[in-house]
């Protein structure tokens, strides 16, 4: 019997990104090292999620932003995102951006994404792109990347996409939104920790963490 690889990954992503796993483009990864455990998955419940003070001052200040959402690539993401890249992850491997490489990276052939942007009147600044995860016992979004417009860095678009991700997800009755891999010694990925309550996976577990108490 011949077996679909896309829907053969379709089935099993819900599985496999519930124990830590994540795609990029096609593939599926999770960061194995054997004595270490800094490379924590991260999610948050989404009806749980409670906005701190400094997150409604942010939502606040960027309150002149409107956000859109498309259920398909668009062709000036790129330019964003070539941009967002060269300024802001210049000593990263995914330096220097090419078309390819994102395309590479972006898009999944069996995967369903949507598009979440952020304009400032008709200006694009900023695209999340969210996975749309389905299964059998609960929803899920997982965030799966976001660049953006670095002339707009003071907005803290990165924070503020994703507090639009919540509320988009409460709307839509979403169970969790992934928020990919916290890393505590790594000052791009820590932030995640300020979106309360949440879950890190460790060691094979979900766990409750809570700093906003």
């Amino acid at each position: 019997m011949l077996i679909d690889p896309q829907l053969n990954a379709r089935s099993f992503y819900p599985t496999l990104l519930a124990n830590g796993f994540r795609r990029s483009g096609d593939q599926v990864y999770r960061p194995h090292c054997e004595h270490c455990q800094a490379c924590q998955s991260l999610r948050i419940p989404v009806t749980k999620f409670k906005k701190s003070r400094s997150q409604k001052r942010l939502l606040n200040k960027n309150k002149n932003l409107q956000v859109k959402i498309s259920h398909s690539v668009k062709e000036e993401y790129f330019h964003l995102y070539q941009r967002y890249i060269q300024q802001t992850h210049s000593d990263g491997p995914m330096f220097p951006a090419s078309q390819e490489q994102y395309e590479d990276f972006i898009k999944s052939s069996w995967n369903k994404s949507i598009f979440i942007e952020i304009y400032d009147q008709n200006k694009l600044i900023s695209v999340s792109v969210t996975d749309l995860i389905k299964h059998p016992d609960s929803t899920a979004w997982s965030a799966f990347y976001c660049f953006y417009d670095p002339d707009y860095s003071a907005c803290s678009l990165g924070k503020f996409a994703v507090l639009k991700q919540l509320d988009l997800a409460k709307k839509h009755a979403v169970d969790w939104l992934y928020l990919g891999y916290y890393i505590e010694d790594c000052q791009k990925m820590n932030y995640k920790t300020q979106f309360n309550p949440h879950q890190r996976f460790i060691d094979g577990q979900w766990f409750d963490f809570d700093k906003s108490i």
